[in-house]
């Protein structure tokens, strides 16, 4: 009845649930499983949308659960895997590096193990089948501020040349950068690539890996700066800044990302990394504030009227200073490109969050 039949690990998660809805209504001919154990940052409410829908089905397991993978793989004859579930939080990381060994590490290898020996046990064995491992930008490391008073944002237009986006340093991050993680979270990350790419090389399984930037969007778990942050706002809440504000990250909007693992899935290259960026590098402090506007804004409060809800903390250890993503090769191998800037997709997100918490407080 379908021609394929993939698990989406943490599907009921942030960007799980925009890959799950993307691939379910895009691909009806697709059987897509939706596989989540479903802890704090992960909820039905997420995907409730596709509940009902003939070529959805979800599944409340731990990766970590080889039986129950295994057996999932093998009663649905499943060919792809799109590898999501993590644990991402760098904060929980530092007070819990145990959890995120297990998850992260462990349940990565759980995946490839079970994917291994079902699809071995296959007439056709790996053909046609794929292992997608989605990683992240903090495996790199830290990149160098050479410019520390970067180009004023905000930059408004659509990225179109990731010159011109060369904001605070001199470099990327490429898919040849030499891993440097810096915390227990991004030690974790940085283990499950090196698995991914050890069972391509030893055992021939196909794979393929991405690293993303910060993603930001609908839905996010409000322990992540821009849901957190977009709440205190609204609730009049003090705004905890790490440091002085000035560390740099890329950002990319969470539907530009799930388009990317669309076609990446489908066209990339086997044993290929492909790096996803949003062309959008944002000083921490600079995003607090025009944050701060746009919520204002949209609650018809003054202009910047609270602004003086920053507060400055004792910066966390490890604290990488600039994260900038090169994202030329998937854009000129397979085509991706981020559909919106940075101030539109912030736009979008900072409206969806004010109308979720209007109706949460109607109902």
């Amino acid at each position: 009845m379908y021609k394929r039949s993939i698990i989406i690990t943490g599907g009921a998660g942030f960007i799980g649930s925009h890959v799950m809805r993307l691939f379910t209504n895009k691909y009806p001919h697709y059987r897509i499983i939706c596989v989540d154990k479903l802890t704090y940052a992960g909820s039905l409410e997420n995907i409730a949308d596709l509940d009902g829908k003939d070529n959805f089905l979800f599944a409340q397991v731990d990766i970590c659960d080889y039986e129950s993978i295994f057996a999932l793989m093998k009663e649905y004859r499943v060919d792809g895997i799109i590898h999501l579930a993590a644990e991402s939080h760098v904060d929980n990381s530092i007070k819990d590096p145990f959890l995120f060994a297990r998850t992260n590490v462990m349940g990565t290898l759980t995946l490839l193990e079970a994917a291994r020996r079902y699809w071995e046990s296959l007439p056709e064995k790996y053909d046609g089948k794929l292992f997608y491992h989605i990683s992240t930008d903090e495996v790199y490391g830290a990149l160098p501020m050479n410019h520390p008073e970067g180009i004023t944002p905000p930059f408004s237009t659509k990225a179109s040349s990731i010159d011109s986006h060369l904001a605070y340093g001199d470099t990327f991050f490429y898919e040849t950068t030499r891993y440097s993680p810096h915390s227990p979270y991004s030690a974790s990350k940085a283990s499950s690539d090196h698995f991914v790419r050890a069972y391509h090389d030893t055992y021939g399984i196909p794979v393929v890996i991405t690293n993303c930037s910060n993603n930001y969007g609908p839905a996010q778990y409000p322990e992540k700066l821009i849901p957190l942050f977009i709440k205190n706002i609204i609730d009049r809440k003090p705004l905890p800044v790490y440091g002085k504000g000035e560390n740099v990250r890329d950002w990319l909007y969470v539907e530009d990302h799930a388009r990317a693992i669309d076609i990446v899935f489908h066209q990339g290259r086997i044993a290929r990394t492909y790096n996803i960026g949003g062309f959008n590098e944002w000083k921490n402090i600079d995003l607090i504030k025009l944050l701060i506007s746009k919520v204002d804004k949209a609650l018809g409060r003054a202009e910047n009227e609270d602004m003086d809800l920053i507060s400055f903390v004792t910066d966390r250890p490890g604290h990488d200073m600039r994260y900038a993503i090169d994202s030329s090769r998937i854009q000129k191998e397979l085509g991706w490109e981020p559909s919106l800037s940075f101030e539109e997709g912030l736009e979008k997100t900072v409206n969806w969050y004010i109308d979720y918490y209007n109706k949460k407080d109607n109902i």
